[in-house]
């Protein structure tokens, strides 16, 4: 059996599971990861000590093994948002979101908007509410682990338009927002090489990050407004938390290198409000700057 075939016959698995129970048995998945030497621990151990310096070291490491355990969630909730029907994904979403007001006005009125979902919480959450509520074009990157045709399935399922990152893709953003409407993209990956025109380094937790340009190059050139969002994974299974902010700096910086970083401070502040739920397991400073030390 292909790779491709074992991980879909798995998200369907999961997807049979009420979310209480993908997020047991993902948290135990998780738990696990923090007993044995492995590269997902090593590397959200790195993160979390070159990002929080402060803590004291046993601080550090509970907040590990509680990071672990989200992202063994965050593995088996993929499932259910993918693949349960849009009322029962939707109706996971606890409460109203705070300051959506804003975004709802900038969409009626055609003035379009970027909504930036960072690596925090559950993202693929944030995207399938806003693509039900508002005309969202999604960018996403192809993924490695060969499940491009489920992923675009489970994210454009419930009205958003999924675009990957190419020539196409761009163009395809710049027609939504010229169409008044919003644009979804992850902000904090890994955009390319040092010296990649489609990246700068702004710092990110005090240290220089690769960061991507597109979200200010696109709000720069057509002043709309930037919105960050993030799903809080509640406890318990039950369901999602939504949180919206506007970031109006992103937009009136006076260059691109401070909306860049003003993008990044943006980031850094939602992630401190929930630090276990940040991918810490991904390598977030992989490239460096010219002449300085690896990181991992």
């Amino acid at each position: 059996m292909s790779r491709q075939a074992w991980l879909t016959g798995l998200l369907r698995l999961t997807a049979l599971l009420p979310l209480s129970w993908a997020h047991v048995i993902g948290a135990m998945l998780g738990g696990l990861l923090g007993w044995f030497p492995n590269d997902l621990r090593r590397i959200a151990d790195r993160n979390l000590a070159l990002a929080f310096p402060e803590l004291p070291a046993a601080d550090r490491k509970r907040l590990l093994r509680r990071n672990l355990r989200e992202t063994g969630k965050l593995m088996l909730e993929l499932g259910p948002l993918w693949l349960w029907r849009g009322e029962r994904v939707l109706g996971l979403v606890q409460g109203a979101v705070t300051g959506e007001e804003a975004l709802t006005a900038a969409v009626r009125q055609k003035q379009g908007a970027i909504l930036i979902t960072p690596h925090l919480g559950a993202w693929e959450m944030a995207g399938l509410y806003y693509s039900s509520r508002y005309p969202l074009t999604i960018l996403y990157r192809p993924s490695r682990l060969e499940l491009d045709a489920l992923s675009r399935y489970g994210r454009g399922r419930l009205g958003g338009a999924v675009v990957a990152t190419d020539a196409s893709g761009v163009r395809a953003l710049l027609m939504a927002l010229r169409k008044g409407e919003v644009l979804g993209i992850l902000p904090d990956q890994e955009p390319g090489g040092a010296g990649d025109s489609n990246s700068l380094f702004a710092p990110f937790f005090g240290i220089t990050a690769s960061t991507m340009t597109l979200v200010s190059r696109l709000a720069l050139k057509t002043g709309v407004p930037v919105f960050l969002t993030w799903a809080e994974r509640l406890p318990l299974g039950r369901g999602f938390a939504l949180h919206l902010r506007r970031l109006p700096e992103v937009t009136a910086a006076v260059s691109l290198e401070a909306s860049v970083a003003a993008m990044n401070r943006g980031i850094e502040r939602a992630v401190r409000t929930l630090p276990a739920q940040y991918l810490w397991t991904y390598k977030r400073f992989k490239t460096r700057p010219p002449g300085a030390a690896k990181l991992y």
